[in-house]
């Protein structure tokens, strides 16, 4: 028989579950054999004893993988799994949770939730947690400063969550010890914080890579579509990509015009928006830098509009190596954003599993050459 789905009245009914001294739970098995229902051994109990023989594991091993400790591994969580359902065994998840103090979640702070980057973030370390059993609470802190101090003065996953994930927000040193108070894993992306892990990637380092790759095609008049200030986004990146901008500037002894510089917001309107001020300059740039490849994307739309050729007239590069890049043809700097997410996670991972010393990764950048940049019109062959 196969088991009952969920909604299924059966399968909401609740069983007889009782967490022992030992910490062994048992699951009454009245209800399925009063039902008919699938068992391997005519007993009224199936006790942690039971899987166990069934795995080929120690009792102590089914009990920290019924639990979602990430010290199993998910081959051996699975085969838990399996000999727990053939044998009917329910464990009381409530119960042993709160024998525990664990919640089986990850509180992850986000600047935004419907940017690109940080979707991709999001599903990555979603989907590498899940593999241990443990789920994401997201909390979106966005533009609203009030809303932020006051979360992070309540902080509402104080007892919710067993760590903490913080996506690209500047922290003030009152934030960093209010999660500090947490006495919980916690994990930076975007920046590091003494006693907490993190994953980044060198932001000016990679916008400085791909202005140089401007200036080596023979651009000088080169422009920037930024993504705002960190004041009025939430997060670190701007800074770090406009001081990466000004570096290989500096570098080919150009001076910047503050006119050649617009605003973005990371979306692909705000690049439209941005590249038609550009344009609206009485000189024209021949080479853009967008801080992202949305706003990359959004900028080759409003080339495309005011009849200008990419790059026949105007060079773009972006940065991310978003999907759509390479069919679009655009020259970027990529960033890996799916292994960030999953280096986040294990590293959440890592320190559940037991005492583990805060560490930084910087994750590799490299540059990506399409046919979206090429020399200027006045120097090509």
């Amino acid at each position: 028989m196969t088991s009952k789905p969920a909604g299924h009245p059966d399968a909401t009914r609740p069983r007889n579950i009782q967490l022992l001294d030992g910490g062994d739970v048992v699951a009454s098995r009245e209800e399925d054999r009063a039902r008919g229902g699938p068992r391997t051994r005519v007993a009224d109990e199936v006790s942690l004893k039971d899987v166990a023989n069934v795995a080929g594991v120690s009792t102590a091993t089914v009990s920290r993988a019924l639990r979602g400790l990430t010290s199993v591994a998910p081959e051996t969580r699975e085969r838990v799994a399996r000999a727990a359902r053939e044998l009917g065994y329910v464990a009381a998840f409530n119960a042993s949770s709160f024998a525990s103090g664990r919640t089986n979640s990850v509180g992850m702070v986000v600047p935004f939730v419907d940017r690109w980057f940080f979707s991709k973030i999001i599903v990555s370390a979603e989907q590498e947690l899940r593999r241990y059993g443990l789920d994401i609470v997201l909390y979106s802190v966005g533009r609203d400063e009030a809303q932020r101090t006051r979360f992070f003065e309540e902080l509402p996953m104080r007892r919710r969550v067993d760590a903490v994930v913080v996506l690209c927000l500047p922290l003030q040193p009152a934030e960093v010890a209010a999660l500090g108070q947490l006495k919980v894993p916690v994990a930076m992306l975007g920046h590091h914080v003494d006693g907490f892990s993190s994953v980044s990637i060198d932001d000016r380092t990679a916008a400085a890579t791909a202005v140089r790759h401007l200036v080596n095609l023979g651009h000088r008049d080169i422009a920037l579509i930024s993504g705002g200030t960190p004041a009025e986004l939430g997060f670190t990146a701007p800074d770090l990509r406009r001081s990466g901008y000004l570096d290989a500037l500096a570098e080919a002894g150009i001076h910047p015009r503050p006119e050649w510089e617009a605003a973005g917001g990371f979306t692909a309107a705000g690049g439209d928006r941005a590249m038609s001020k550009l344009l609206s300059v009485r000189e024209r740039p021949t080479a853009v830098f967008a801080m992202s490849d949305e706003m990359a994307l959004g900028a080759l739309g409003s080339l495309r509009r005011h009849g200008l050729a990419v790059p026949g007239d105007v060079s773009l590069i972006g940065f991310d190596d978003h999907e759509l890049a390479e069919s679009l043809e655009l020259t970027t700097v990529a960033q890996p954003v799916l292994d960030e997410g999953k280096l986040l996670a294990q590293l959440v991972l890592e320190q559940l599993s037991g005492p583990a010393p805060s560490r930084g990764i910087v994750a590799p950048t490299h540059l990506v050459v399409r046919r979206s940049t090429a020399a200027p019109a006045n120097q090509a062959s």
